[in-house]
């Protein structure tokens, strides 16, 4: 079965089942998913593959940068500008128009970060990640040690309201308590910050105050099902529902952390995200890329032009 239904309102949120489109296979592990509306594409990320790719409709899968640092996160600042976690380098970058990367964090407090991971920006343009160490290991890295003795959330101010300018200030540690933090999405009001803990099988949530902190940090919910795979990838859908990679597929939340259900993905889910008019689920999944059709649509980061 393509979804396994726990509350009846998952229906009206993804659907009775939903059909899988291949736009893609072969990959080594792909991630990263994020729709650029402007050019109708999506950019996509393959970590051991150092290779970026994007995929429309016309041009099927192309090579969109290679090689990319070993990119895993990927989405979108206020003004329309790539920004990237990289792997290999323990950076979080920033693809210019004329094709430069800029280096928006690399350190905190004169040591390498572990390896930036998962990324999202808020609506005055500051920018917030998490920093486990999977970028260290073979395969999905480059080996190497932590030179941090812990794995963190960050945030990079963006220093105007536009956004327009993320580069001099270091990156600010947020919170430090985790075992491996991984997805991370602001809830539609941006009131809250969701992260989950790839090893601790759980998502808390965090307020956010106006100055860009962060307090509390509950467990919100914990994973738990049938099939491989883990918390990663996470996003909120436009009616509040909170969609995490987990056990089996993408589980699906109500806002008061009840499952709704759990969309089963062929292969495993690494990161997702909604594109084209908003109804359309693009999924990372291990060696490919599909498509799904939801019910309810999803947030889609707004790029200018």
């Amino acid at each position: 079965m393509s979804v396994a239904i726990r509350d009846p309102r998952f229906a009206a949120v993804v659907g009775d089942a939903v059909q899988f489109e291949c736009l893609g296979e072969s990959f080594l592990f792909t991630e990263g998913p994020a729709w650029d509306a402007r050019a109708q594409r999506l950019i996509f990320s393959d970590i051991p593959g150092d290779t970026m790719y994007q995929w429309s409709r016309a041009g099927g899968v192309q090579i969109f940068r290679q090689p990319s640092n070993k990119a895993n996160g990927l989405t979108w600042d206020r003004v329309g500008r790539l920004l990237s976690c990289e792997h290999a380098t323990s950076r979080v970058t920033r693809l210019e128009p004329d094709g430069a990367l800029t280096v928006l964090a690399s350190h905190y407090e004169g040591k390498e970060l572990n390896s930036p991971n998962d990324i999202v920006v808020r609506h005055d343009g500051a920018i917030y990640f998490s920093d486990p160490t999977y970028g260290r290991l073979e395969y999905f890295g480059v080996p190497r040690a932590p030179q941090l003795g812990f794995r963190g959330v960050y945030r990079i101010d963006s220093g105007t309201d536009s956004g327009t300018d993320a580069t001099g200030a270091p990156p600010v540690l947020l919170a430090d308590d985790f075992a491996q933090p991984n997805g991370l999405c602001f809830s539609a009001d941006e009131r809250e910050l969701f992260v989950n803990d790839t090893e601790r099988m759980h998502i808390r949530v965090f307020g956010v105050r106006a100055d860009g902190s962060l307090d509390g940090g509950r467990v919100w919910a914990t994973l738990e099902g049938p099939g491989d795979g883990a918390p990663d990838g996470m996003k909120i859908d436009s009616a509040g529902n909170l969609y995490c990679c987990g056990p089996g597929g993408i589980h699906v939340f109500d806002r008061d952390a009840r499952c709704l259900g759990v969309i089963r993905v062929p292969r495993v889910a690494a990161n997702f995200t909604w594109g084209e008019d908003g109804h359309s689920l693009f999924i990372a999944a291990s060696e490919a890329l599909y498509r799904i059709r939801v019910r309810v649509p999803g947030i889609r980061v707004r790029v200018p032009g």
